[in-house]
This record gives C-alpha cells, sequence and structure tokens, in this order.
C-alpha cells in the first residue's frame, strides 16, 4: 500500500513538474517566435523583392501597430541616365505579427531627384 501511495506521489510531482517545463518551454518558444524589428525588416524588403521583382533601396517608414507592422518601402521602379532621372516608387507593406507581408500598395512614384513638394504654405 506504502509502494503505492509513493508511486502515485512520484507521479503527481512528476506531472507537476512537467506541467512547468512545459509552460516555460511554451513561454520561450513564443519569445522566440517573436521577430525583432530588425528582421521584421530584413523580411519585409526579401518578400516585398520577391513579389515585385525590385529590389528596396531604403525604409522611410516603420511602425508596430494592432496588426502586426506597417511599413514604407522605397523602391528603384525605372533605372535612368542620370540616376537623378530614375523613376522611384514608396510602398505601403503590411505585414502580420511574426514579420509575414500580408499586403503592399504603391502610393507614390516620383524621380529620385525631386523634393517633396511643400504643402500648406510651411
Amino acid at each position: 500500500m506504502s509502494n503505492t501511495k509513493n508511486t502515485q506521489e512520484a507521479q503527481s510531482s512528476q506531472k507537476s513538474q512537467d506541467s512547468r517545463n512545459s509552460s516555460k518551454t511554451n513561454d520561450d518558444q513564443t519569445a522566440r517566435k517573436r521577430p525583432s524589428p530588425m528582421e521584421v525588416l530584413r523580411q519585409a524588403r526579401g518578400q516585398l523583392a520577391e513579389l515585385t521583382g525590385m529590389e528596396a533601396e531604403s525604409v522611410s517608414s516603420f511602425e508596430q501597430t494592432e496588426e502586426g507592422w506597417a511599413l514604407e518601402v522605397e523602391v528603384l521602379e525605372l533605372e535612368r541616365v542620370p540616376d537623378t532621372m530614375s523613376l522611384m516608387a514608396s510602398y505601403q507593406v503590411e505585414l502580420d505579427p511574426d514579420g509575414q507581408l500580408t499586403g503592399y500598395r504603391r502610393v507614390r512614384r516620383y524621380e529620385r531627384g525631386r523634393s517633396d513638394a511643400r504643402r500648406g504654405g510651411r
């Protein structure tokens, strides 16, 4: 009888310890799964290039949102000579919390050598 009781206590203790270890492992995996901001930027640039066939030159805007991440990426769309006449585009890119691209759209197209027009009399 005492052996049965000791066995049950040992099993109960083992289950409790396994549960704690499992919880800790799940927390560690969740922390590891969430990409860092730099990883998100790299993933976004790579995924956009794969989808559009155009390499991202820079990221002009980057923020975390309730749905994941939002970026504005500058892309060379048409190379011209001189380089200041090349056509650039800004793409709004949306990613889920894991850094996977969920959508993109071109929001602006401009010549590389042109600055934005001033707005509102500034």
